[in-house]
């Protein structure tokens, strides 16, 4: 009786001694305390994900900050090289090897002095005030909260300011020609009262539940933070802009153009890419593909019975008015409906879908001008804001009918919203991989969503087929043209020749696409690269399983793990693909 007494106080004693942590342990916390660092850094991207500790404040971009930055990704692949990855699950495993190429990624760009391109005609802070789009004001503290946001607004500016003068100094500059946008936007913000601002949005319609004093004192105090903050800040920028910076931009457009430019742009493709692929190695795939879907545009040209040459059926395209609507309202109108009559035919393509629901929005008339045709914003971490995909209605005699389908199909979905919004639900995994962006697969995925479309009857109209491979032309282009930019220094001339003699979008759009592909080096390269991969494994696993290839249950393998680079997307569906074959094998050896 003594020796069991004992025994149970050890027990007990034992239980409520703390377990020790081990290797699967050290690894989360690192995780852990990663992320809370990249939420600390990075004040707006914490903002944008819904978490609002941090929205009173802006990313310190001094030059202080920038080099601790740095050290702690370092510091960070020192920490996870001391966690010994045998003894880990195969879970942790693949997060470990995640983690580790996305710090390995930010080391080896940070050679390269990226910070000192903080401005072009899609990003700086001429845009931040588009922060709102995403922000939820619940009460009068998050109104605060952005009123002493406004209040700091300058001092961010001037630190921007800094880079671009020492990015002058190192002749680390962007093109002139996506540069001269950027006064335009700057006006946009140069008005003649606080309360015509952008900025001062959120004040104009207080809830009425909010005390009327509460209600008067929010909007003048944010009034005097934007007379006093913000548009002094704007107007510092403009006269350096035209001061400094647009005389000191450059002529040429490619990155090969800058100190270190090659290199840079080597780094970029595998960045975005996720591959070893090379800059001319991508530049003779896009070219061959451009080929490829040259002769599918070609049949359904024959199917409509056009009698002319390509060129002239790409006029005709652009020009008729019957492609087009006239009015923004119709146009934003026909882009909600298309999305609707998506959603029901989703159960035919996957087996697991997103909760989270997903709107249609217009893109904002200060960016509208200089944007692409659409885009899509994801929920946030929360999940109180819904994902949005945003269509762009300026100039809607631009905007083509035949396009809508396919756009929406990789926007919303089965596209973008899907794939990110899944990702995001996704369970017991770190938070880094719930938010992962790897180009290549988020875009790879959701052009090759676009041919889905054809799968559920999308294109029917031959038009519609017609636009579905514009848009599959348009990603080819850009391997071509990106390159042809930044390693084989095309001028934006050729590279808009290029475009426009091979697909059927507007000038405009166009025009819009190779500044961007100017502005973003590498990007653009994902999309097709990414788009071939998973085609190229959808046709080995459907040769691989025959009639026991499920369309749906490749797809919901294929998004389980979030977005990974497209090696370990390899490995991971090759290996569903001979865990399928073995259980069909006994099965089939059973037969009579």
């Amino acid at each position: 009786m003594r020796l069991l007494r004992l025994l149970l106080v050890i027990l007990a004693l034992g239980a409520a001694l703390p377990a020790v942590a081990g290797p699967a342990d050290d690894l989360k916390a690192l995780f852990e305390r990663e992320w809370q660092r990249d939420l600390r850094e990075s004040p707006t991207l914490a903002t944008y994900l819904g978490d609002k500790r941090y929205n009173r404040v802006w990313p310190d971009l001094s030059p202080a900050a920038i080099a601790a930055s740095h050290a702690a990704d370092r510091q960070a692949l020192a920490d996870l090289g001391r966690i010994p990855r045998a003894e880990l699950s195969a879970a942790d495993q693949l997060s470990l090897d995640l983690f580790r190429r996305i710090y390995e990624d930010r080391v080896a760009v940070y050679a390269f002095k990226p910070y000192l391109y903080p401005v072009n005609h899609r990003d700086g802070p001429q845009f931040s005030h588009e922060m709102l789009e995403q922000m939820r004001f619940d009460g009068v503290g998050d109104y605060e909260d952005f009123i002493a946001r406004m209040q700091a607004f300058g001092g961010y500016m001037d630190s921007i300011l800094a880079l671009m003068a020492q990015g002058v100094r190192e002749h680390r500059v962007q093109p002139r020609v996506i540069l001269e946008r950027v006064p335009a936007q700057v006006a946009k913000q140069l008005v003649a009262s606080p309360e015509q601002s952008p900025w001062f949005a959120p004040f104009r319609n207080l809830p009425d539940t909010m005390p009327a004093a509460d209600r008067d004192r929010l909007r003048a105090a944010a009034a005097k933070a934007i007379g006093d903050s913000v548009i002094p800040a704007f107007r510092r920028y403009d006269q350096f802009l035209a001061s400094a910076y647009l005389p000191a931009t450059r002529q040429s457009v490619g990155l090969w153009d800058t100190p270190d430019g090659p290199g840079y742009y080597r780094q970029m493709a595998r960045y975005h890419t996720t591959t070893d692929l090379t800059p001319d190695e991508i530049h003779e795939i896009g070219l061959a593909e451009v080929g490829r879907i040259r002769g599918e545009m070609d049949k359904v040209i024959a199917r409509v019975g056009f009698k002319g040459s390509f060129a002239e059926f790409v006029q005709y395209l652009r020009t008729d008015p019957k492609f087009y609507y006239k009015d923004p309202k119709e146009l934003f109108t026909a882009y909600a409906a298309t999305a609707k009559k998506i959603d029901p035919l989703l159960a035919t393509l996957f087996g697991k879908l997103p909760r989270t629901p997903y709107g249609v929005r217009p893109i904002p008339d200060t960016s509208a001008p200089d944007s692409t045709t659409a885009y899509y914003q994801p929920p946030s971490e929360d999940g109180r804001r819904p994902g949005y995909y945003y269509v762009n209605l300026y100039k809607p005699e631009s905007r083509p009918k035949y396009e809508m389908p396919v756009l929406t199909v990789h926007e919303a979905v089965p596209g973008h919203h899907l794939q990110i919004a899944l990702a995001q639900e996704m369970g017991d995994v770190p938070t880094f991989r719930r938010f992962a962006g790897y180009t290549a697969f988020v875009e790879g995925w959701a052009l090759y969503s676009e041919r889905l479309g054809e799968e559920v009857g999308l294109y029917d109209d031959p038009y519609d087929k017609f636009g579905q491979l514009t848009y599959d032309m348009w990603r080819a282009v850009r391997l071509v043209v990106d390159t042809g930019m930044h390693h084989k220094h095309w001028t934006r001339e050729q590279a808009i020749r290029y475009f426009m003699d091979n697909a059927a979008k507007s000038e405009l759009d166009i025009v819009n696409e190779i500044d961007r592909y100017i502005a973003w080096p590498g990007q653009a390269l994902a999309y097709k690269v990414g788009q071939m991969r998973i085609l190229a494994l959808r046709a080995e696993a459907e040769k691989a399983l025959g009639p026991a290839f499920d369309l749906r249950e490749f797809h919901d393998t294929l998004l389980s793990l979030g977005a990974v680079p497209l090696d370990t997307l390899e490995r991971h569906l090759r290996d569903w693909i001979a865990a399928k074959r073995s259980r069909i094998a006994p099965a089939t050896a059973s037969q009579p």
